[in-house]
Order: structure tokens, then sequence, then C-alpha cells
């Protein structure tokens, strides 16, 4: 894969599937370089695979569909590219979309109610004088804001005080009315208002809070959802599930379980007698320390305590569990996410669990699914995929679509895994990937972020882009990843810089062995977030590397504090709050030891890991650099954030590449 195949990358939205268990639909999505965005549309496949699959819609980004109770209606989220997502409807045999909302800042989540009549939706309610609410008049020009809390803003979205995310109720119209025509002038009325045609929206939810996940209660007489409603919600990070009534407009929510418990809810729904699951993390007594804890499975009947399904410390079922699906036999459908994939597994109500669609002998990741009449579809990645979908029946297990093909002509190197004892004898996993040719190949460590995040052995454009060009990728889940238990995740707590630092070197070292083409006097280090924080230690302390490229890193904890926005919390809990304690693990402490060259990759709109600590790390090297001749350059991208590498404009995506293969190429030119 090279640079320019990016468009070849086609995910999959979730699946849903009709009631009848006959056929499903689901949305892709693909970076498109001409358009500078995201675009793709609704899709049809047959379950049983005798059909091939068909495009629904000719939207320029169309997601997320849902079909209605009785499979007449598919509900969808449309953006036109100029502006946010809306709430469409069309029949599922076809027909041309009705747009039912209007939100001036877009839907994000939607749930149909249990009858079919009306669908919540989820909208962030902008304080008037902002965000568009009065015509012409730029945020330059607003009033100031007042900020009294410690959580004020987000990666991605900005300012979250004078926007909360709030519930909507929407009855769906019979979509075989006249559709609404403009009106024409005349002289009696010269400049008509226009009739838009969409439904008028009810708010179910109020207050200075932001709520999230939908699901009507089985009755449909009450919409449940998730928020921090108690008073200390500004300190610590536990959350609650709540219900509203619907039938008496502005009621006041309910508490289902309440924050009190301690959790940390990564989803929920509903069972068909009315028992509650979630899936959720225990946050201690502080209601802070949620480093390494995985999501266990609960449940919840009224009037008890809920009681817990899964075991923490051997599976995760945080990642996707808002998708969580109660089936009629009463088995709970959730995400696992385990030494480097994401398995789905059915959970019985005695806790047992089943997988249902697992990685066998390579990685897989599940990233949604759906279940109707004893058939399961499923979304998922492999080692030579991006994305595909998997139906699963009692007559198997059967693959519907090929969306992969371009890229697999293009050149998808898969990964062999491998797994190497640390130093004190700690197993620690992980991938390698050999470039074609004889070698010897010059090597480069990639470092994933999180660090409470796992790499998995499936198409990765990174490396695939890396190897293409002729490096040997190495890359591991060292100790303070995900998917190998939280005891391995939590090594790390008040300890950044050790037991990680000595797994990744070890790993290195445990790759060069077993693969003699790899040319371990010609490494690169290299990552992003957490990666870029480990990339900065490592330059810090071990001196092997040709280059390095530092990528939104995590690399001033006290400068993290007040300008990030986790900035209140996260260094806290991984580093503590001992500042002795913190500039021991602190790779700015350490850049007088630097003697790598290195580039820094940022983006000005950063507020996970913002923009000054990658300009405090770059002008720290500049000056302690000046007598020892070490190259150091700065690479800042207009108009992205965190997730820049990820879902970034597609045009910065290809020109980071560059950057990047151009900085190896500088440094760790490829022999051919």
């Amino acid at each position: 894969m090279k640079p320019a195949d990016l468009p070849l990358l086609v995910s999959l939205s979730r699946p849903a599937i009709h009631p009848s268990g006959s056929w499903a639909v689901f949305a892709t999505s693909s970076p498109n370089l001409d358009a500078n965005a995201y675009v793709g549309q609704l899709w049809s496949a047959s379950l049983d695979g005798k059909a091939a699959p068909r495009r629904l819609t000719r939207g320029f980004s169309d997601g997320a569909p849902r079909f209605s109770p009785d499979g007449e209606v598919i509900a969808f989220l449309r953006s036109d590219g100029d502006g946010p997502a809306q709430l469409f409807a069309v029949r599922s045999g076809g027909g041309e979309p009705l747009q039912l909302t209007d939100s001036k800042l877009g839907v994000s989540g939607f749930d149909w109610s249990p009858d079919g009549r009306s669908i919540a939706f989820l909208s962030r309610v902008a304080e008037e004088g902002r965000y568009g609410t009065i015509d012409d008049l730029p945020a330059a020009s607003e009033s100031p804001r007042s900020i009294s809390t410690r959580k004020y803003k987000m990666n991605g979205l900005g300012y979250t005080i004078d926007r909360r995310n709030h519930a909507f109720l929407v009855e769906v119209p019979d979509l075989d009315l006249e559709p609404v025509y403009r009106p024409a002038p005349s002289v009696a009325n010269p400049k008509p208002e226009p009739k838009k045609g969409i439904p008028e929206s009810r708010q179910v939810t109020f207050g200075d809070f932001d709520d999230g996940y939908l699901r009507f209660t089985p009755d449909g007489k009450n919409l449940a959802f998730v928020s921090a409603r108690h008073d200390s919600r500004d300190v610590d990070l536990v959350n609650g599930i709540y219900r509203v009534p619907l039938a008496k407009k502005d009621a006041e929510p309910v508490a289902l379980l309440e924050p009190e418990a301690g959790f940390g809810i990564d989803g929920f729904n509903f069972a068909p007698n009315g028992d509650l699951y979630f899936v959720a993390s225990e946050l201690g007594e502080s209601g802070r320390d949620h480093v390494a804890k995985n999501g266990a499975l609960y449940r919840l009947e009224k009037g008890r305590d809920p009681i817990r399904l899964s075991d923490p410390e051997n599976t995760d079922y945080a990642d996707g569990a808002n998708e969580m699906k109660v089936l009629s036999d009463g088995r709970v459908l959730v995400p696992n996410t385990w030494f480097g994939s994401v398995s789905l597994v059915a959970i019985a109500p005695d806790g047992t669990a089943e997988t249902l669609i697992g990685p066998g002998e390579s990685s897989i990741v599940v990233s949604g699914f759906d279940e109707a009449a004893g058939v399961i579809a499923a979304a998922c990645a492999d080692s030579r995929s991006k994305g595909e979908l998997i139906a699963v029946s009692s007559a198997g297990q059967r693959k519907l679509t090929d969306f992969s093909s371009g890229l697999q002509k293009a050149g998808i190197i898969e990964p062999v895994p491998l797994e190497v004892a640390a130093r004190d004898g700690h197993p620690i996993h992980g991938w390698t990937l050999t470039p074609a040719g004889p070698g010897p190949h010059p090597v480069l460590l990639n470092i994933h972020g999180g660090p409470y995040t796992q790499y998995t052995g499936t198409v990765f454009d990174e490396v695939q882009v890396y190897a293409d060009a002729g490096y040997a990728i190495v890359m591991c889940n060292p100790r303070g990843a995900s998917g190998y238990g939280q005891e391995h995740g939590r090594a790390i707590k008040g300890r950044m810089g050790t037991y990680d630092f000595e797994d990744v070197i070890d790993f290195l070292e445990g790759a060069l062995a077993a693969n003699p083409s790899f040319d371990g006097d010609r490494a690169g280090v290299m990552g992003g977030s957490y990666g870029g924080y480990m990339t900065a230690w490592i330059i810090g302390h071990d001196h092997r590397f040709k280059g390095a490229i530092v990528e939104r890193g995590f690399i001033d904890p006290v400068g993290f504090v007040g300008t990030a926005d986790i900035g209140d919390f996260f260094g806290d809990e991984y580093m503590g709050t001992d500042p002795v304690q913190v500039a021991a693990q602190s790779p700015q402490e350490f850049v007088n030891e630097v003697r790598t060259p290195t580039l820094i990759l940022h983006s000005e709109q950063d507020l996970r890991c913002p923009l000054s600590q990658g300009e405090r790390y770059y002008l720290a090297l500049k000056r302690r650099g000046i007598d020892r001749g070490i190259d150091v350059e700065m690479l800042i991208f207009p108009g992205e954030n965190h997730e820049l590498s990820r879902s970034g404009q597609p045009r910065h995506r290809l020109e980071r590449f560059e950057a990047v293969l151009g900085w190896w190429n500088r440094y760790l030119p490829v022999r051919r």
C-alpha cells in the first residue's frame, strides 16, 4: 500500500438486520482525496450470500442505518459535506429519503421507539449567540466565555459547556405523504417563508449535563440514557443510567443506576422483560481510577443490586459496548477486546461465555454487529481486510462483501505474530512485517497510543505504507496496553517509562533475533500520543536509533495540566501528583540526553495532547541541540485535532505520510 492508496481504505458501519433475518443494511466510508472528505453510502446485502451487495443511497456521507421494528423504514444519518449530519428516513424497499431533523449542531445518535412511530436522537444544544445561532455573528465576535468548571472542552469538539448534548424526540411522518413544495412569490406575498417539510422535534432532556447512549425501555414509555448528573461530576469520572418518562413534557429524569455506584458506563440495553444489562468499569473510591480498568457485564433487576456476569481481569467488553444486543433467549452479545483481537461473544444469564466470531489463528476485529431471527451479521477486519460483512447462522459463517479487493491488489503485507519474553520473563505479544526483497531491511519500531489500547494483526494503513516503502516493522503491546488483563495494563501506574520502556526494547531485540533480514544497526522509532511519549522517552534513554518521529505526544505532564481536555486527571492517575515522582517519568526532563534526529508532528486543534506539548519539546531540543548538531524539525497541521492520522482530512493524511517517508528517507534510507 502506498500513501496515494488511502481511498482504498473502505470501512463498514455497524450492520442492521431486517427483522426477517434475510438481509442487512450497512454503510461504507472511505477517505476521498478529490472531495478531501470521508464519503460513503448505504448498502444492502443478502445474508444467504446469493445476491451481490448493492448500493441503496447516493448521498455524500450516509451512515448509521437502523431498521424500524417492523422493518418497513430505515433511519440513518446523512451529511451533505457542508453541514453536520441530520436524521433521515427511507422506505426499506427504496425511494427518496425524507429529512427528519434540522438541528443546528447535527445529530450524533438515535434509537427507534418499540412501536416504530418515533425516533429519539441526540443533538448538542447551542447557547444563544454561539455556533451560528445568530446569523452573520462570527465566532471571533461572540461574547467571552465564563469558565468555572474543570471540564469544559473536548478534543475534536472544542468547548462543551455552551453546547450540551441532549435527547430529542421526533415522530416519523408517513413517508407516502405529498412532498412539501417551495411557495412561489406573489404580489400579496413577495417573499414567502420557505417550507422545509421537516417535522417538529421535542427536547426531552435538559440542564447543564451531557447525555448519551439512548435506549427506549421495552414498553416505549421511557427513554433511558447515560449521564453524569451528580454533584461531584466535575471532579470524578463516574456516571449513571437514567430514564425520563415521555408522556409528560419536561419530566425530570429518574436514576436506574445511581452514579454513587462508582461505575464508568460504556453501554447498556434492556432485555424484553425489562432487566437492564450494562457494561462498566469500577473507578474506585475516588471515582477517577480509570487506569487499565476493563469493562465488565452486569445485570440489574428491578429493586436489586447489580450482578456482575464477567471477570474484568480476563475479559474486556468496554469497546463497542453501546451496541450490545440482548437476545430473546437471554444471552447478551458484546465485543471482547483481547490479545490483539476484538471477538464477538455471547454471555448467558449465568455468565457463561461463548465466542461466536473469534480470532482463530489470526487477528480479527469486530467493529459492529446485529442479530435478528437467529442470524448475526458483523463488520469485521482481519489481516487482509479493512472491513467486510460476515453472516453467522446455523449454516455456518459466510463472508458477504469484498470491499478490500482493491487494497489487496495494491499490496498487503500480512503481520506475523511474535511473542517475546521481557527481561523479567513477562510475555510480550506483537507482530512484525517484512517488506519485499532479501534485505537487510531498515527497521521501524512503532509504538501505539493509549496507553490502554492495543495493536492488532489486522490491516493498519500506517505500517502497510512503511512496509511497502521497504521498512521492516516491529510493533507490540507492552505492559500498559489493553487486551492482556488489568494487571498487565496497571503495571505502569506510577511507573511510566519503566516496564513499558523495557518491554518495547526487549521486543525489538527479540524481533531482530527472530528475523535475520532485519538490520538492527539501522533502526528508527516512532509513535503517537502515548506512543509519542514513549518515543521521546526512548531517545532520552537509548541512543541506538538513527531517527525518531514524536507525534501528538504526551511529553510534558506539568504543562499537560490546564491545557489538555483530560489534563485534570490523566497524569494524576498514571503518574501520581508528587512533583519528584512526576519529573522522574517526564520525557521533558530528559530532553538534554537526546542525541537522535527528531521530527515532531502535531495538529493545531489537538486538545488531547495540545500543540504546546510538541512546541515545548521542539524548542527544548532546538536550544539544547545547538552545540550537538541534532537535526530537529516540527510539522504542524492546521485544522486538525488529535485524530489526524486516523480521521483527519484525507489530503492532510496523504501529506503526513509523505512527510514521514521523507524523514525516514533522510535518516534511514532504504537500499534497493
